[in-house]
């Protein structure tokens, strides 16, 4: 694997922005995944969303449930402890680029509504997070610090 893409997709700033993104939308992301894949807090489980889905056109259900729910809850897991943060944002921005779309953009914005504003919101966040990566107290970070001091060594190329 070419290590300078390696370094391009962990490499990250030492701010706390990214810190005060990930952690709560990670959170909101695992949970939400959870409802999907396991029935957790009040959710469906694969079948139920599975059905759900293929209800409203998105077929086949059951596997759009199954990638929805593993995107949301293993992406939200890569966000809480940042690692390969601009990839797991990216995979939650497609996710909920298609909940917007599919879902929630005839509703109007607000979530009362059933609207879009609350699937904008981790879209932006998850963004946010493509452009600035994890920040500090990352994985990423760890490994992008470690990446850099092995190809410091002498006798090193990349």
């Amino acid at each position: 694997m070419n290590k300078e893409l390696i370094k391009r997709v962990l490499v990250t700033d030492n701010s706390l922005t990214s810190l005060a993104l990930r952690v709560p939308a990670g959170v909101m992301f695992v949970a939400h995944g959870a409802q999907k894949l396991f029935g957790s807090f009040g959710g469906y489980g694969l079948e139920g969303t599975g059905q759900w889905m293929a209800s409203i056109g998105l077929e086949p259900g059951y596997l759009m449930a199954l990638a929805a729910g593993s995107a949301e809850f293993f992406g939200g897991l890569a966000l809480l402890i940042g690692l390969l943060t601009r990839p797991a944002a990216f995979m939650l921005a497609v996710t909920m680029l298609v909940a917007i779309i599919t879902v929630h953009l005839p509703n109007g914005l607000f979530m009362s509504n059933n609207g879009y504003e609350f699937g904008l919101a981790l879209l932006s966040i998850s963004v946010a997070l493509m452009f600035n990566g994890g920040g500090k107290w990352s994985l990423d970070s760890k490994l992008s610090d470690m990446a850099s001091k092995d190809s410091a060594k002498p006798g090193r190329s990349s």
